[in-house]
């Protein structure tokens, strides 16, 4: 019934298996990949008719996760799969990127790639899976993809590189601190594709040498992928990119002189105006049969990057008139709003980012229900992209795929010089809303970001900064590396590079390319230039502040102890009574975590002491030796009761009240009475000893025996 093929290798610490054959045998092409037990289905469909109203590639890639991949039910009222997580999304980005421009130039079909996590070991992370699984299935759908590409994880932990980490290795890595690594690399055989990662203060050499790795690591994979292909005969789609040779020369010669003075203009909104204009007077002047020709988009968009691209590759200056190392004129600017707690304005050239923090406690932490497990998150970044930064009308939504990732980059940037939550244990949320775009706006949410949270008063390692690389590379093997790139270098360019760091090292680097990969000279040469770039960048931003600055009026304080675990209950008390009458008495909020932590919060520092107090009194041990300040509860024959430490009682014997001799406790003392007594120890049962002839009644000094 099935025709199966199977092939498998081993990689890493673990079997991959990849098969087809036997599930989803409607698709063009359906790879069932498995690396130790975590499995992903990938199915690729592509219509065989192109979109004639396009003039872009329609395709899209879903990556969606099963929780019954690890024995879980969704949590929530409907108990099913809804929306995209985060990490959905981000997945999904992760398999467009490098898949996206290893297809046949011109292609308008429309393709779909579905990528479902069915099982998950939580050793292995899916997405590497599901990379690999797409790219074996679009390998032998036939449709006309130049791959198959390979991918890859790679960890640096104790000096050396390790691949495909487990899961918990790499889950929030900044809490690991032997891990100074989580890079994700894909490739072709002979060239890098995509880029991303979260680092600790790496070299660029070291950042290389990682990407070198997963590089050579991914070869077997490919290879497999090669095999599975011939085995199955795969018959490709009969395509031919259109060749629109005569009506590109036709618009050379009608449109080169107009569009190069547009391109010659340095203000962006002006230069688009001309571009705009350049545009439809070259329509203007086409046939009839030229201006309905579907290339003409195509025609246009060539004549724009050969312009572009060719005064930059022959040594003159950029759209703007810099030179190809220069980072444009930086604005810095600190506190700007009053209320929040911290803010920062970041402008670069026409690219600006508004950024705000905010402190709050650990009932504002984010709880991720993940496939690997629930889990808090401490730190959030959020990024939006209004269509007023670019002079654009729009609708204004949810946050999609773009937002979710470059929020994502930003965020990963930073976490490496976060400071421990034990040292400052407030949940920080960081929002930067872009106000003005031109070129790499999530490198400016980074720079913004960390002005916005040193002047929220949280003590960052070191500040951050990031700039975004470009690339211009011609057939004949000349290319140029640009620092800072606007926004027409990125859309007529062959390269996304952007990189951030402190002054000791990369945080974060993330790459994106619309060619058929990058060779390593040309990746470390964009690595040394951005270092240069980003040194730059954070000379400037010292300009408004170096370090942490002092807490706004309206943020909460937060005061921290850690308690023995098996105190907790007693803090809390029979159904949150205790903690209920801490809050109330106090007035402060107070968060207890299952490791014994306890956060007390509030503006007021008089209420944080105030609870610190009461918990203390709950769960400190009296001291042998010490003072304490009691009441006497209760007098009997042979000595007096006092309630001298929280709710704990001790024994003063008839002997211990006083020199004299006395006949009963009662001669000297009444139930209410306040006492000082001297902790002298425990008896053989535990029972506490106090004395109150050790201690100067009236001045609470130790008397010292004779």
């Amino acid at each position: 019934m099935f025709k199966q093929i199977k092939k498998s290798m081993d990689w890493g610490d673990a079997e991959l298996v990849l098969e087809t054959g036997k599930i989803a045998r409607q698709a063009d092409g359906a790879v069932l990949a498995s690396l130790g037990d975590t499995t992903v289905l990938a199915a690729v469909t592509f219509d065989k008719t192109p979109k004639a109203d396009l003039d872009f590639f329609p395709l899209t890639v879903h990556y969606q996760e099963k929780y019954y991949a690890a024995g879980k039910i969704p949590g929530g009222f409907f108990k099913r799969e809804a929306r995209p997580s985060e990490k959905e999304t981000l997945t999904s980005r992760l398999i467009d990127r490098p898949i996206r421009p290893l297809f046949a130039s011109g292609f308008r079909h429309e393709v779909n790639v579905i990528c479902t996590v069915l099982s998950h070991d939580l050793i292995n992370d899916p997405d590497i899976v599901a990379m690999i699984a797409a790219s074996a299935a679009l390998t032998i759908s036939g449709v006309p993809f130049e791959g198959p590409i390979g991918a890859a994880r790679v960890g640096f932990a104790n000096n050396t590189y390790c691949l495909n980490p487990a899961v918990p290795d790499m889950h929030e890595i900044r809490i690991n601190p032997e891990q100074k690594l989580d890079l994700v690399v894909a490739g072709t055989q002979s060239a890098v594709m995509m880029v991303e990662s979260e680092a600790y203060e790496l070299s660029e050499s070291e950042m290389l040498q990682a990407v070198q790795f997963g590089h050579n690591a991914m070869q077997p994979v490919i290879e497999m992928i090669n095999g599975l292909a011939q085995d199955m005969d795969v018959q490709p789609f009969k395509f031919e990119p259109p060749d629109y040779s005569d009506l590109l020369e036709r618009v050379r010669h009608e449109g080169s002189d107009k569009m190069a003075d547009a391109f010659a203009i340095q203000d962006k909104k002006q230069r688009q105006t001309a571009i705009a204009t350049a545009r439809e007077s070259i329509k203007a002047v086409l046939s009839q049969s030229d201006q309905e020709d579907r290339s003409l988009p195509d025609a246009i968009k060539k004549l724009e990057s050969g312009l572009l691209r060719g005064n930059i590759i022959a040594g003159g200056p950029r759209v703007d008139g810099r030179d190809r190392t220069s980072v444009r004129p930086i604005n810095c600017e600190v506190g700007l709003l009053p209320r929040a707690h911290g803010s920062a304005l970041f402008t670069r050239g026409e690219t600006q980012s508004l950024c705000i923090t905010t402190l709050g406690t650990g009932e504002d932490e984010q709880i991720v229900d993940a496939l690997h497990g629930n889990y808090r998150s401490n730190f959030l970044l959020h990024y939006n992209f209004p269509p007023y930064s670019v002079g654009e009308t729009g609708r204004m939504g949810p946050p999609g795929r773009r937002e979710v990732g470059h929020g994502k980059l930003a965020w990963r940037a930073l976490q490496a010089v976060l400071p421990n939550e034990t040292d400052f244990p407030y949940t920080v949320r960081v929002v930067s809303e872009i106000t003005e775009s031109n070129g790499s706006s999530s490198m400016a949410t980074v720079c913004g970001s960390s002005l916005s949270m040193m002047d929220a008063g949280v003590p960052l390692r070191a500040p951050v900064a990031g700039v975004a690389m470009g690339l211009i590379l011609e057939a004949d093997g000349q290319f140029a590396v640009l620092t800072d790139i606007l926004g027409d270098e990125d859309h007529l360019g062959d390269m996304d590079f952007k990189v951030a760091g402190t002054d000791n090292g990369i945080t974060s680097l993330q790459m994106d390319i619309k060619v058929a990969g990058i060779t390593f000279e040309i990746m470390e040469t964009a690595l040394e230039q951005a270092k240069d770039g980003r040194m730059q960048i954070l000379s400037e931003m010292a300009n408004a502040l170096t370090e942490a600055g002092e807490f706004s009026a309206y943020a909460p304080r937060i005061k921290s102890l850690t308690i023995p675990v098996d105190k907790i209950r007693e803090v809390i008390g029979t159904g949150g009574k205790v903690i209920r009458e801490i809050v109330e008495t106090s007035g402060a909020k107070v968060d207890v975590s299952d490791d014994g932590v306890i956060k007390i919060a509030s503006s007021d520092s008089g209420a944080i002491d105030k609870a610190f107090e009461m918990i203390h009194a709950i769960v400190a041990e009296p001291e042998v030796g010490q003072v304490y300040t009691g009441k006497v509860v209760k007098i009997v024959d042979f000595g007096a009761f006092v309630n001298f430490f929280g709710k704990r009682d001790g024994l003063v014997h008839v002997s211990q009240i006083n020199n004299q001799r006395l006949g009963h406790p009662s001669e000297v003392l009444r139930e209410g009475q306040d006492v000082k007594v001297k902790l002298m120890g425990f008896d053989d049962r535990g029972k506490v000893r106090l004395s109150m002839k050790a201690v100067d009644q009236q001045t609470g000094q130790v008397r010292h025996s004779r």
